[in-house]
């Protein structure tokens, strides 16, 4: 038995690349492995947002109380009716994946609807291309592209200084070199 198991095989994030295209929203039914409860003052603003801002779709919703977004499979948002929201957003962050392509229009998006609500896009030390959102309810989102893989990047340094080496073979991280 291997020590690595290839998760590329039962998830949506496409493998890292200039082409790489995000799958299509997943409309299906699941017993969900992991979702974010967040609490809203304004239900109609808060799905708004999601949806045009941060690209999420409505799956299903129970009028005033809540309302199940979705975007890519495994990517769940319960927005829940509360008597109010934080006034300022936490320090912890809820994270998706997205691809890079995908990138300048979500940060065009945000804008369009809270021109306040972003930062970056800014690249980070472990070869992603980053994007935080204050959403309406103060949640702090992150939106996380994987860069392509080069071996010979300061990235790919940073993170054999830690222990993580890509495995042999691998140039460009496709799906298929990491089996």
């Amino acid at each position: 038995m291997s020590d690595y198991y290839n998760a590329f095989e039962m998830s949506p994030v496409p493998a890292p690349g200039p082409d790489a295209v995000p799958p299509e929203p997943f409309r299906g039914i699941y017993g969900m492995p992991a979702f974010v409860t967040i609490p809203t003052s304004d239900l109609a603003a808060s799905v708004d947002f999601w949806t045009r801002g941060l690209g999420f779709f409505e799956l299903f919703g129970i009028p005033g109380t809540l309302v199940h977004l979705r975007r890519w499979a495994f990517q769940d948002v319960l927005l829940v009716q509360a008597a109010s929201v934080p006034d300022r957003a936490p320090a912890m962050s809820f994270g998706f994946a997205c691809v890079l392509s995908e990138v300048d229009s979500l940060v065009e998006a945000c804008r369009a609807v809270r021109p306040d609500s972003v930062d970056g896009p800014r690249d980070t030390h472990w070869n992603t291309r980053d994007v935080e959102v204050v959403t309406p309810e103060n949640a702090r989102i992150v939106f996380t592209a994987a860069k392509p893989f080069d071996p010979a990047s300061q990235e790919a340094r940073n993170l054999e200084a830690v222990g993580i080496t890509p495995p042999r073979g691998v140039r460009g991280g496709s799906k298929e070199e990491h089996a």
